[in-house]
């Protein structure tokens, strides 16, 4: 027990203590608040003010006034991925076509997944893949993952070109921002889970019975489906789902051998947000983390690559990992 006498002591510690540090505080010199973008890569990467641009949906990497980084001219390949291909889902630009790009790098075979009105984005993505090694090969499959009987016919194209597939990468989505639940139709709503959570189920529904043991499924969640946004709300919906699906879907698969993980990104220069956010928005676009920029897809494409790679990650599987650009984004 406690005396009083004993308490009074500790009181008169605790003052001594914190008197000698607020005559620190006082002494210190204020410290202005940076607001200088953070660079932690072997190269900069472009900061704020981003170029002021409007897309129409669904965005084209190629008219995009500053083109994203995807090649990562820092990172070798070490064949981590050898023998092994990969089905990436909205591959033709921005994450998924950095993604493709590194698995092409480790030693993968690749097929993409793209609407037919990227067209112009999946040829130059299947160019980049193709010159990552002699007789690669990159098969581009247009269409809409919202449709169940494509997503079949899409891993089946896979498999007949490359006889297997090992690596699914669920990453086609759907956004746009509404000041209100009330600017949320119904169209929009559907269009919006029907693109972010029914393609993922339906494309992981078809794979599944092609993937063996040593096999994995990676989702690209969101950090909106971690903390939440006031302007994406259907969209931030569709990304917590995603989180619960890769979890639930890991718990499901865990005894066949297959992994299933999710790597939710914070904000990335891709088409996907010049097509969601008016021009003036956009030069600000990432500066609200922690870096004070945003990433681009060659920082994000990393993560894939490790999740996917049984020599890296082959205990570890139902994570959703933030590549968010702050600090404790959980």
């Amino acid at each position: 027990m406690t005396s009083s006498s004993d308490s009074g002591g500790v009181a008169v510690q605790q003052r001594k203590v914190q008197r000698e540090q607020d005559a620190k505080d006082r002494a210190a010199p204020s410290k202005p608040s940076s607001k200088k973008a953070v660079q932690a890569g072997h190269r900069p990467e472009p900061e704020n003010p981003m170029p002021a641009q409007h897309l129409k949906k669904p965005g084209l990497e190629a008219d995009m006034d500053l083109q994203p980084r995807f090649k990562a001219s820092g990172y070798l390949g070490s064949g981590k991925l050898d023998g092994m291909v990969a089905l990436v889902t909205g591959g033709d630009s921005g994450i998924g076509r950095a993604v493709a790009l590194l698995y092409a790098r480790e030693g993968a075979e690749v097929a993409i997944v793209y609407l037919p009105e990227e067209q112009v984005d999946a040829e130059e993505t299947k160019r980049c893949v193709e010159s990552e090694g002699k007789g690669k090969h990159c098969v581009l499959i247009p269409g809409d993952v919202r449709d169940p009987a494509f997503c079949k016919r899409a891993v089946d194209e896979t498999v007949q070109a490359f006889g297997k597939l090992d690596i699914l990468v669920n990453n086609a989505a759907f956004q746009l921002h509404a000041a209100s639940i009330e600017d949320i139709t119904d169209e929009r709503l559907d269009l919006t889970f029907r693109t972010n959570i029914y393609g993922y189920f339906q494309m992981a529904r078809a794979a599944v019975p092609h993937l063996r043991q040593g096999g994995s499924i990676i989702n690209t969640g969101s950090v909106t489906g971690l903390e939440g946004s006031p302007q994406l709300l259907d969209y931030s919906t569709t990304k917590g789902a995603i989180h619960a699906f890769t979890k639930s879907l890991a718990s499901n698969l865990l005894d066949k051998g297959i992994r299933v993980n999710a790597v939710a990104p914070g904000p990335v220069w891709t088409p996907l947000n010049p097509a969601d956010r008016q021009a003036e928005e956009v030069q600000d676009f990432g500066k609200h983390t922690d870096m004070k920029r945003p990433a681009q897809p060659e920082e994000l494409s990393p993560a894939y690559v490790f999740l996917a790679a049984p020599s890296c990650a082959s205990y570890i599987t139902g994570i959703v990992l933030p590549v968010t650009g702050s600090v404790g984004a959980v």
